[in-house]
């Protein structure tokens, strides 16, 4: 699965808006806007994000508390 379906996935069972999961993970309110766009993140970013993440493991219904 891909690393924007993924922060998709997360956001959408979180409510978390995109700008603020950027501003949490990156200091960067555009890292979602841009990674829908095209972006390709770096390999410290990228593990960086796969571990907030696999904070949240999110199961049908769920509403992850980890995100905020």
């Amino acid at each position: 699965m891909s690393l924007l379906l993924k922060i998709e996935r997360v956001l959408r069972a979180s409510g978390e808006s995109p700008s603020r999961f950027g501003r949490r993970i990156a200091n960067d309110p555009r890292l979602v806007h841009d990674l829908r766009r095209g972006r390709n993140v770096g390999p410290r970013l990228a593990q960086r994000i796969e571990t907030q993440l696999s904070v949240v493991t999110l199961q049908p219904g769920d509403t992850p508390c980890a995100m905020h």
